[in-house]
């Protein structure tokens, strides 16, 4: 294997999880919230997903594509939890 492809490999292997981790957290916060508590919930669930990317990122002890990494996972659990703002309130409007 060469080292791009094992590159590659980690940034699938490691900022994927993180992103399915962010939906399915998005996901709760949009079923267990009441009124405009998702507003409380949804930064949680960034902090959340923040530090489970430098767990997971930590965790593979290299050095190369560190930041690229992080940044896929962070930037991607931002953008999941911008839209999940979005259509929540959008929701909220419509119900009133």
């Amino acid at each position: 294997m060469t080292t791009s492809n094992h590159i590659r490999d980690l940034e699938v292997g490691t900022v994927v999880p993180v992103w399915v981790l962010t939906v399915v957290a998005a996901i709760l916060v949009g079923i267990l919230s009441k009124g405009d508590d998702y507003l409380i919930w949804l930064p949680i669930a960034l902090a959340a997903a923040i530090i489970t990317t430098f767990a997971v990122q930590l965790s593979t002890l290299t050095r190369e594509g560190f930041v690229n990494r992080v940044m896929a996972s962070v930037g991607g659990a931002v953008l999941i939890l911008a839209l999940a703002t979005g259509v929540l309130a959008l929701l909220a409007m419509t119900s009133g």
